[in-house]
Protein backbone atom coordinates (compact mmCIF):
# COMPACT_ATOMS: atom_id res chain seq x y z
CA UNK A 1 0.00 0.00 0.00
CA UNK A 2 1.37 3.47 -0.93
CA UNK A 3 2.21 6.01 1.77
CA UNK A 4 -0.67 8.23 0.64
CA UNK A 5 -3.20 5.40 0.79
CA UNK A 6 -1.95 4.04 4.13
CA UNK A 7 -1.99 7.50 5.73
CA UNK A 8 -5.41 8.28 4.33
CA UNK A 9 -6.77 4.87 5.38
CA UNK A 10 -5.58 4.91 9.00
CA UNK A 11 -6.34 8.61 9.41
CA UNK A 12 -9.81 8.07 7.98
CA UNK A 13 -10.59 5.31 10.51
CA UNK A 14 -9.39 7.49 13.40
CA UNK A 15 -11.18 10.52 12.06
CA UNK A 16 -14.33 8.47 11.46
CA UNK A 17 -14.30 7.38 15.10
CA UNK A 18 -13.77 10.99 16.13
CA UNK A 19 -16.65 12.05 13.93
CA UNK A 20 -18.96 9.47 15.50
CA UNK A 21 -17.91 10.56 18.97
CA UNK A 22 -18.31 14.22 18.08
CA UNK A 23 -21.81 13.46 16.87
CA UNK A 24 -22.68 12.18 20.33
CA UNK A 25 -21.10 15.23 21.98
CA UNK A 26 -23.01 17.51 19.61
CA UNK A 27 -26.25 15.80 20.50
CA UNK A 28 -25.51 16.22 24.20
CA UNK A 29 -24.53 19.88 23.83
CA UNK A 30 -27.53 20.62 21.63
CA UNK A 31 -29.84 19.04 24.20
CA UNK A 32 -28.17 21.01 27.00
CA UNK A 33 -28.85 24.21 25.07
CA UNK A 34 -32.40 23.19 24.23
CA UNK A 35 -33.44 21.77 27.62
CA UNK A 36 -31.23 23.53 30.15
CA UNK A 37 -30.58 26.73 28.16
CA UNK A 38 -27.70 28.33 26.24
CA UNK A 39 -26.34 30.00 29.38
CA UNK A 40 -25.80 26.65 31.10
CA UNK A 41 -24.14 25.35 27.94
CA UNK A 42 -21.79 28.33 28.20
CA UNK A 43 -20.97 27.30 31.78
CA UNK A 44 -20.35 23.72 30.62
CA UNK A 45 -17.95 24.91 27.91
CA UNK A 46 -16.03 26.98 30.47
CA UNK A 47 -15.69 23.86 32.65
CA UNK A 48 -14.42 21.78 29.71
CA UNK A 49 -11.97 24.50 28.62
CA UNK A 50 -10.58 24.72 32.16
CA UNK A 51 -10.33 20.92 32.42
CA UNK A 52 -8.43 20.71 29.13
CA UNK A 53 -5.95 23.44 30.06
CA UNK A 54 -5.40 21.95 33.51
CA UNK A 55 -4.93 18.45 32.10
CA UNK A 56 -2.32 19.55 29.57
CA UNK A 57 -0.25 21.08 32.38
CA UNK A 58 -0.48 18.13 34.79
CA UNK A 59 2.08 15.83 33.03
CA UNK A 60 4.47 18.84 32.77
CA UNK A 61 4.73 18.38 29.01
CA UNK A 62 5.69 14.68 29.04
CA UNK A 63 2.51 13.70 27.18
CA UNK A 64 3.36 16.15 24.38
CA UNK A 65 6.64 14.32 23.69
CA UNK A 66 5.40 10.85 24.63
CA UNK A 67 4.88 9.84 21.01
CA UNK A 68 8.36 11.09 20.08
CA UNK A 69 10.24 9.19 22.81
CA UNK A 70 8.05 6.09 22.63
CA UNK A 71 8.81 5.84 18.90
CA UNK A 72 12.54 6.34 19.58
CA UNK A 73 12.78 3.73 22.32
CA UNK A 74 10.67 1.28 20.35
CA UNK A 75 12.90 1.67 17.28
CA UNK A 76 16.09 1.22 19.32
CA UNK A 77 14.85 -1.58 21.54
CA UNK A 78 15.25 0.46 24.75
CA UNK A 79 12.50 -0.95 26.94
CA UNK A 80 14.11 0.06 30.24
CA UNK A 81 14.44 3.64 29.08
CA UNK A 82 10.81 3.68 28.00
CA UNK A 83 9.69 2.35 31.41
CA UNK A 84 11.59 5.16 33.13
CA UNK A 85 9.95 7.73 30.87
CA UNK A 86 6.39 6.53 31.41
CA UNK A 87 6.97 6.22 35.16
CA UNK A 88 8.05 9.85 35.31
CA UNK A 89 5.09 10.98 33.19
CA UNK A 90 2.48 9.23 35.35
CA UNK A 91 4.20 10.44 38.54
CA UNK A 92 3.76 14.02 37.34
CA UNK A 93 0.04 13.46 36.77
CA UNK A 94 -0.45 11.88 40.20
CA UNK A 95 1.50 14.63 41.95
CA UNK A 96 -0.42 17.38 40.18
CA UNK A 97 -3.71 15.70 41.08
CA UNK A 98 -2.86 15.70 44.79
CA UNK A 99 -1.67 19.32 44.56
CA UNK A 100 -4.92 20.38 42.92
CA UNK A 101 -7.02 18.72 45.60
CA UNK A 102 -5.05 20.49 48.34
CA UNK A 103 -4.51 23.93 46.81
CA UNK A 104 -7.21 24.27 44.14
CA UNK A 105 -9.97 25.78 46.26
CA UNK A 106 -7.74 28.35 48.02
CA UNK A 107 -6.37 29.37 44.61
CA UNK A 108 -9.87 29.93 43.22
CA UNK A 109 -10.70 32.07 46.27
CA UNK A 110 -7.51 34.07 45.75
CA UNK A 111 -8.44 34.69 42.10
CA UNK A 112 -11.92 35.85 43.07
CA UNK A 113 -13.57 32.73 41.62
CA UNK A 114 -14.91 31.35 44.88
CA UNK A 115 -18.51 31.43 43.61
CA UNK A 116 -17.76 30.43 40.02
CA UNK A 117 -18.95 27.28 38.27
CA UNK A 118 -15.46 25.83 38.80
CA UNK A 119 -15.64 26.29 42.57
CA UNK A 120 -19.21 25.00 42.76
CA UNK A 121 -18.23 21.75 41.00
CA UNK A 122 -14.61 21.61 42.17
CA UNK A 123 -14.19 17.89 42.90
CA UNK A 124 -15.67 16.50 39.67
CA UNK A 125 -13.72 19.12 37.70
CA UNK A 126 -10.44 17.95 39.28
CA UNK A 127 -11.34 14.29 38.72
CA UNK A 128 -12.15 15.00 35.08
CA UNK A 129 -8.83 16.84 34.67
CA UNK A 130 -7.01 13.84 36.16
CA UNK A 131 -8.75 11.41 33.82
CA UNK A 132 -8.06 13.65 30.83
CA UNK A 133 -4.36 13.96 31.72
CA UNK A 134 -4.08 10.17 32.07
CA UNK A 135 -5.69 9.66 28.67
CA UNK A 136 -3.37 12.26 27.15
CA UNK A 137 -0.31 10.38 28.40
CA UNK A 138 -1.74 6.97 27.50
CA UNK A 139 -2.67 8.09 24.02
CA UNK A 140 0.69 9.68 23.25
CA UNK A 141 2.60 6.57 24.31
CA UNK A 142 0.34 4.19 22.39
CA UNK A 143 0.62 6.22 19.19
CA UNK A 144 4.42 6.13 19.49
CA UNK A 145 4.22 2.36 19.94
CA UNK A 146 2.30 2.13 16.65
CA UNK A 147 -1.05 1.45 18.32
CA UNK A 148 -2.87 4.60 17.18
CA UNK A 149 -6.36 3.13 17.46
CA UNK A 150 -5.86 2.23 21.13
CA UNK A 151 -4.28 5.64 21.61
CA UNK A 152 -7.10 7.69 20.15
CA UNK A 153 -10.29 5.74 20.82
CA UNK A 154 -10.54 6.49 24.57
CA UNK A 155 -11.00 10.17 23.81
CA UNK A 156 -12.70 9.86 20.44
CA UNK A 157 -15.35 7.26 21.34
CA UNK A 158 -15.55 6.42 25.04
CA UNK A 159 -15.59 9.97 26.36
CA UNK A 160 -18.49 11.03 24.09
CA UNK A 161 -20.43 7.88 25.06
CA UNK A 162 -19.98 8.75 28.73
CA UNK A 163 -21.09 12.35 28.14
CA UNK A 164 -24.27 11.42 26.26
CA UNK A 165 -25.10 8.65 28.77
CA UNK A 166 -24.59 11.02 31.70
CA UNK A 167 -26.81 13.66 30.16
CA UNK A 168 -29.49 11.12 29.28
CA UNK A 169 -29.53 9.99 32.91
CA UNK A 170 -29.85 13.53 34.30
CA UNK A 171 -31.85 15.48 31.71
CA UNK A 172 -35.11 14.65 33.44
CA UNK A 173 -34.17 16.45 36.66
CA UNK A 174 -36.60 19.25 37.46
CA UNK A 175 -33.73 21.48 38.55
CA UNK A 176 -31.27 22.12 35.73
CA UNK A 177 -28.37 23.05 38.08
CA UNK A 178 -28.86 19.81 40.03
CA UNK A 179 -28.93 17.74 36.86
CA UNK A 180 -25.85 19.54 35.58
CA UNK A 181 -23.96 18.81 38.82
CA UNK A 182 -24.77 15.09 38.77
CA UNK A 183 -23.88 14.93 35.08
CA UNK A 184 -20.40 16.28 35.81
CA UNK A 185 -19.91 13.69 38.55
CA UNK A 186 -20.92 10.83 36.25
CA UNK A 187 -18.69 12.05 33.42
CA UNK A 188 -15.71 12.51 35.76
CA UNK A 189 -15.95 9.08 37.39
CA UNK A 190 -16.61 7.37 34.06
CA UNK A 191 -13.65 9.00 32.33
CA UNK A 192 -11.28 8.14 35.17
CA UNK A 193 -12.36 4.51 34.77
CA UNK A 194 -11.71 4.69 31.01
CA UNK A 195 -8.26 6.20 31.61
CA UNK A 196 -7.25 3.26 33.81
CA UNK A 197 -8.58 0.82 31.23
CA UNK A 198 -6.45 2.47 28.55
CA UNK A 199 -3.48 2.43 30.94
CA UNK A 200 -3.79 -1.35 30.87
CA UNK A 201 -3.13 -1.24 27.11
CA UNK A 202 0.06 0.73 27.77
CA UNK A 203 1.29 -1.88 30.23
CA UNK A 204 0.37 -4.67 27.82
CA UNK A 205 2.41 -2.97 25.07
CA UNK A 206 5.60 -3.19 27.14
CA UNK A 207 5.96 -6.87 26.26
CA UNK A 208 6.20 -5.92 22.56
CA UNK A 209 9.32 -3.82 23.07
CA UNK A 210 12.78 -5.31 22.68
CA UNK A 211 15.18 -4.92 25.60
CA UNK A 212 18.61 -4.73 23.99
CA UNK A 213 20.08 -1.58 25.54
CA UNK A 214 20.49 -0.58 29.20
CA UNK A 215 18.95 2.68 30.44
CA UNK A 216 21.06 5.85 30.29
CA UNK A 217 21.51 7.86 33.49
CA UNK A 218 21.30 11.37 31.97
CA UNK A 219 18.35 10.78 29.66
CA UNK A 220 15.96 12.83 31.80
CA UNK A 221 17.73 15.99 30.60
CA UNK A 222 16.56 15.23 27.06
CA UNK A 223 13.01 14.69 28.31
CA UNK A 224 12.89 18.10 29.95
CA UNK A 225 14.58 19.76 27.00
CA UNK A 226 11.67 18.74 24.79
CA UNK A 227 8.82 18.53 27.30
CA UNK A 228 8.85 22.09 28.63
CA UNK A 229 8.69 23.89 25.25
CA UNK A 230 6.19 21.38 23.89
CA UNK A 231 3.88 21.90 26.84
CA UNK A 232 3.72 25.58 25.89
CA UNK A 233 3.33 24.69 22.22
CA UNK A 234 0.46 22.29 23.03
CA UNK A 235 -1.27 24.89 25.19
CA UNK A 236 -1.09 27.43 22.39
CA UNK A 237 -2.01 25.09 19.52
CA UNK A 238 -4.03 22.04 20.59
CA UNK A 239 -5.83 24.07 23.25
CA UNK A 240 -5.81 27.39 21.48
CA UNK A 241 -9.59 27.74 21.58
CA UNK A 242 -9.84 26.74 25.22
CA UNK A 243 -7.57 29.70 25.97
CA UNK A 244 -9.62 31.83 23.60
CA UNK A 245 -12.91 30.91 25.30
CA UNK A 246 -11.56 31.93 28.69
CA UNK A 247 -10.25 35.20 27.20
CA UNK A 248 -13.63 35.87 25.56
CA UNK A 249 -15.59 35.15 28.75
CA UNK A 250 -15.13 38.80 29.73
CA UNK A 251 -16.10 40.14 26.27
CA UNK A 252 -19.10 38.02 25.27
CA UNK A 253 -22.35 37.11 26.99
CA UNK A 254 -22.83 33.49 28.11
CA UNK A 255 -25.13 32.88 25.12
CA UNK A 256 -22.59 34.34 22.66
CA UNK A 257 -19.87 32.35 24.39
CA UNK A 258 -21.93 29.19 23.90
CA UNK A 259 -22.35 29.96 20.18
CA UNK A 260 -18.65 30.60 19.66
CA UNK A 261 -17.80 27.59 21.81
CA UNK A 262 -19.85 25.31 19.55
CA UNK A 263 -18.05 26.77 16.51
CA UNK A 264 -14.67 26.09 18.10
CA UNK A 265 -15.68 22.51 18.90
CA UNK A 266 -16.47 21.97 15.23
CA UNK A 267 -13.06 23.45 14.37
CA UNK A 268 -11.37 21.19 16.93
CA UNK A 269 -13.01 18.18 15.30
CA UNK A 270 -11.66 19.23 11.92
CA UNK A 271 -8.24 19.92 13.44
CA UNK A 272 -8.19 16.42 14.92
CA UNK A 273 -8.61 14.92 11.45
CA UNK A 274 -5.54 16.80 10.25
CA UNK A 275 -3.54 15.99 13.40
CA UNK A 276 -4.31 12.29 12.94
CA UNK A 277 -2.41 12.36 9.63
CA UNK A 278 0.74 13.58 11.34
CA UNK A 279 0.26 11.25 14.33
CA UNK A 280 0.13 8.20 12.05
CA UNK A 281 3.27 9.17 10.13
CA UNK A 282 5.36 10.51 13.04
CA UNK A 283 6.99 7.17 14.00
CA UNK A 284 8.06 6.62 10.37
CA UNK A 285 9.38 10.19 10.15
CA UNK A 286 11.48 9.63 13.25
CA UNK A 287 12.90 6.35 11.96
CA UNK A 288 13.98 8.06 8.73
CA UNK A 289 15.73 10.80 10.67
CA UNK A 290 17.34 8.30 13.06
CA UNK A 291 18.69 6.41 10.03
CA UNK A 292 20.04 9.68 8.55
CA UNK A 293 17.84 9.17 5.46
CA UNK A 294 17.07 12.81 4.71
CA UNK A 295 15.42 12.05 1.36
CA UNK A 296 12.96 9.63 2.98
CA UNK A 297 12.33 12.08 5.81
CA UNK A 298 11.50 14.90 3.41
CA UNK A 299 9.30 12.62 1.34
CA UNK A 300 7.30 11.48 4.38
CA UNK A 301 6.86 15.06 5.58
CA UNK A 302 5.69 16.04 2.11
CA UNK A 303 3.28 13.11 1.84
CA UNK A 304 1.76 13.83 5.26
CA UNK A 305 1.48 17.53 4.46
CA UNK A 306 -0.22 16.87 1.14
CA UNK A 307 -2.82 14.56 2.72
CA UNK A 308 -3.39 16.97 5.62
CA UNK A 309 -3.81 19.98 3.34
CA UNK A 310 -6.20 18.16 1.05
CA UNK A 311 -8.24 16.99 4.01
CA UNK A 312 -8.37 20.53 5.43
CA UNK A 313 -9.72 21.92 2.14
CA UNK A 314 -12.37 19.20 1.92
CA UNK A 315 -13.42 19.86 5.51
CA UNK A 316 -13.60 23.62 4.87
CA UNK A 317 -16.00 23.04 1.97
CA UNK A 318 -18.14 20.57 3.94
CA UNK A 319 -18.36 22.81 7.00
CA UNK A 320 -19.14 25.88 4.91
CA UNK A 321 -22.10 24.01 3.41
CA UNK A 322 -23.29 21.96 6.38
CA UNK A 323 -22.23 24.17 9.30
CA UNK A 324 -25.37 26.34 9.35
CA UNK A 325 -27.59 23.25 9.53
CA UNK A 326 -25.50 21.77 12.36
CA UNK A 327 -25.70 25.01 14.34
CA UNK A 328 -29.48 25.14 14.00
CA UNK A 329 -29.66 21.96 16.08
CA UNK A 330 -28.70 24.05 19.10
CA UNK A 331 -31.48 26.57 18.58
CA UNK A 332 -32.33 29.48 16.27
CA UNK A 333 -29.92 31.88 18.00
CA UNK A 334 -26.95 29.66 17.09
CA UNK A 335 -27.36 30.46 13.38
CA UNK A 336 -25.35 33.61 14.15
CA UNK A 337 -22.27 31.38 14.26
CA UNK A 338 -22.45 30.23 10.61
CA UNK A 339 -20.14 32.86 9.12
CA UNK A 340 -17.66 32.84 12.04
CA UNK A 341 -17.48 29.05 11.69
CA UNK A 342 -16.56 29.36 7.99
CA UNK A 343 -13.79 31.82 8.90
CA UNK A 344 -12.45 29.44 11.55
CA UNK A 345 -12.50 26.56 9.05
CA UNK A 346 -10.37 28.58 6.67
CA UNK A 347 -7.80 28.97 9.46
CA UNK A 348 -7.27 25.20 9.46
CA UNK A 349 -6.43 25.34 5.75
CA UNK A 350 -3.82 28.00 6.47
CA UNK A 351 -2.27 25.92 9.26
CA UNK A 352 -2.22 22.73 7.19
CA UNK A 353 -0.72 24.34 4.10
CA UNK A 354 2.15 25.79 6.14
CA UNK A 355 3.03 22.33 7.46
CA UNK A 356 4.11 20.61 10.75
CA UNK A 357 6.96 22.99 11.53
CA UNK A 358 6.97 22.39 15.30
CA UNK A 359 7.29 18.62 14.84
CA UNK A 360 10.13 19.02 12.34
CA UNK A 361 11.99 21.48 14.56
CA UNK A 362 11.81 19.08 17.50
CA UNK A 363 12.99 16.13 15.43
CA UNK A 364 15.96 18.31 14.42
CA UNK A 365 16.70 19.04 18.10
CA UNK A 366 15.38 22.61 18.06
CA UNK A 367 12.26 22.40 20.26
CA UNK A 368 12.64 25.91 21.69
CA UNK A 369 12.79 27.46 18.21
CA UNK A 370 8.99 27.23 17.98
CA UNK A 371 8.27 29.36 21.03
CA UNK A 372 8.74 32.89 19.57
CA UNK A 373 6.13 32.25 16.88
CA UNK A 374 3.76 30.67 19.39
CA UNK A 375 4.05 33.65 21.72
CA UNK A 376 3.50 36.00 18.78
CA UNK A 377 0.34 34.10 17.88
CA UNK A 378 -1.09 34.25 21.40
CA UNK A 379 -0.10 37.91 21.72
CA UNK A 380 -1.86 38.76 18.48
CA UNK A 381 -4.95 36.86 19.71
CA UNK A 382 -5.13 38.92 22.91
CA UNK A 383 -4.62 42.17 20.99
CA UNK A 384 -7.13 41.38 18.24
CA UNK A 385 -9.75 40.20 20.74
CA UNK A 386 -9.37 43.49 22.59
CA UNK A 387 -9.68 45.51 19.37
CA UNK A 388 -12.22 43.56 17.30
CA UNK A 389 -14.59 41.67 19.63
CA UNK A 390 -16.19 44.79 21.20
CA UNK A 391 -16.92 46.06 17.67
CA UNK A 392 -17.90 42.93 15.72
CA UNK A 393 -18.76 40.39 18.43
CA UNK A 394 -18.65 36.79 17.19
CA UNK A 395 -17.19 37.73 13.81
CA UNK A 396 -14.51 39.76 15.56
CA UNK A 397 -13.61 36.69 17.62
CA UNK A 398 -13.34 34.54 14.47
CA UNK A 399 -11.20 37.11 12.64
CA UNK A 400 -8.93 37.44 15.67
CA UNK A 401 -8.47 33.66 15.70
CA UNK A 402 -7.54 33.37 12.02
CA UNK A 403 -5.10 36.30 12.31
CA UNK A 404 -3.42 34.64 15.28
CA UNK A 405 -3.22 31.22 13.60
CA UNK A 406 -1.78 32.77 10.45
CA UNK A 407 0.85 34.71 12.41
CA UNK A 408 2.21 31.66 14.21
CA UNK A 409 1.88 29.28 11.23
CA UNK A 410 3.84 31.53 8.89
CA UNK A 411 6.34 32.27 11.65
CA UNK A 412 6.94 28.59 12.34
CA UNK A 413 7.32 27.82 8.64
CA UNK A 414 9.93 30.56 8.29
CA UNK A 415 11.90 29.41 11.35
CA UNK A 416 11.92 25.80 10.11
CA UNK A 417 13.12 26.99 6.71
CA UNK A 418 15.93 29.08 8.19
CA UNK A 419 17.13 26.78 10.99
CA UNK A 420 16.36 23.21 9.84
CA UNK A 421 16.70 24.08 6.12
CA UNK A 422 13.42 22.32 5.35
CA UNK A 423 10.38 23.78 3.63
CA UNK A 424 7.53 22.09 5.51
CA UNK A 425 4.83 23.84 3.49
CA UNK A 426 2.79 22.22 0.75
CA UNK A 427 5.17 23.73 -1.80
CA UNK A 428 7.79 21.11 -0.91
CA UNK A 429 5.48 18.33 -2.10
CA UNK A 430 4.87 20.07 -5.44
CA UNK A 431 8.59 20.71 -5.95
CA UNK A 432 9.45 17.07 -5.19
CA UNK A 433 6.77 15.84 -7.57
CA UNK A 434 8.02 18.15 -10.30
CA UNK A 435 11.61 16.95 -9.74
CA UNK A 436 10.56 13.29 -10.06
CA UNK A 437 8.65 14.07 -13.23
CA UNK A 438 11.74 15.72 -14.74
CA UNK A 439 13.92 12.75 -13.73
CA UNK A 440 11.50 10.22 -15.26
CA UNK A 441 11.18 12.35 -18.39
Amino acid sequence: MSAHRRLASQSSVIFGARLAGAGLVFIAQALIARIWGAELLGEYLIVIATVNLTAVAMPLGFHTVGTYFAAEYRARGERQQFVQFLTRAYAHVAGAFVLLLLAGRPLLELLGQGESVLATHFTPVVLLAFGTAMVDVNGALLVGLKRPFAGFFADTLFRPVIVIAAFAATMGFTSAPEGFSIMLWVVAIGYVAVSFGQFGFVLNSLTRLEDTTPARTQESRRWWRFALPWMLIALATDFFFDIDLLLLSSHLSREELAIFGVCTRIFSLMSFGVAAVYAVTLPDMFESEANADRAAFNRKVGDANFVASGLAIVLFVLVSIGGPFALMLFGPSFSAGALPLAVLSLALVVRSVMGPASIVLSIHDRPYASLPSVFMGIGSLVLCNWLLVPIWGLMGAAISAIISITVWSVGLWFIALRTAKIDVSIMQWFRARRARAVTVG
